[in-house]
């Protein structure tokens, strides 16, 4: 599960290839975020012939919506890795826009996961392009999930799918059919807990007091 995330990482520090093809005053506007939620715009790479950088709103809208805004009708934040070829709602996303979604930790429970070396990973996803009659776009993307290492285990029975580096051409780019897409499946059965820590946000507020 990946309901709440940060993105602590400072501008200059950001992934390479997130800084290759960036909108306009990024550099200059970009704020760090202790908590993104669901419905929060969130820093994203697409790639529509090549690979971009842009921001979405975290949420997936169905391009066939009569009403993006329809608070009847749910927004996944999340997507189950197994069936997201399946599903109807994500069977084309899932094919023709997969994004990955920068992050320094994500959170469960009363605990922030992240790397030992606070480096930022990924997070894999995929995106939907809402257009109305008019022609104005809404961009939006969910996380895919899948089972549970051995860290998250014992505080959820799903985690978020965290693409490894090097892999980003590969998860983002366009393919012929279904067949192509074999390769991705290793990567959405898990990540090795190696490398990674569980940070007790409630003994590291408690650690805050006892200073004062």
């Amino acid at each position: 599960m990946c309901g709440r995330f940060e993105l602590k990482t400072e501008f200059d520090r950001l992934p390479k290839v997130l800084k290759q093809d960036y909108p306009i005053g990024l550099d200059s506007k970009y704020e760090t975020q202790n908590l993104i939620r669901p419905t929060d715009p969130v820093l994203v790479i697409k790639n529509e012939g090549k690979m971009k950088t842009t921001f979405m709103s975290w949420g997936f809208i169905s391009p066939y919506a009569k009403d993006p805004f329809d608070k009847k009708r749910p927004r996944p934040f999340n997507a189950r890795s197994e069936t997201v070829e399946e599903k109807k709602l994500f069977s084309g996303s899932w094919k023709h826009k997969r994004c990955l979604i920068p992050a320094s930790g994500f959170f469960e429970k009363r605990f922030l996961i992240r790397k030992e070396n606070y480096e930022t990973f990924w997070l894999g996803g995929i995106w939907s392009k809402w257009t109305s009659s008019d022609g104005a776009e809404i961009e939006s993307c969910c996380v895919l999930t899948t089972e549970p290492n051995d860290l998250i285990k014992p505080l959820h029975h799903r985690m978020p799918v965290v693409v490894p580096n090097g892999y980003e051409q590969k998860w983002t780019e366009h393919v012929k059919d279904s067949d192509e897409l074999k390769g991705l499946l290793p990567i959405m059965m898990g990540w090795s807990p190696n490398g990674w820590v569980l940070e007790d946000l409630n003994k590291k507020q408690t650690n805050q007091m006892s200073l004062f």
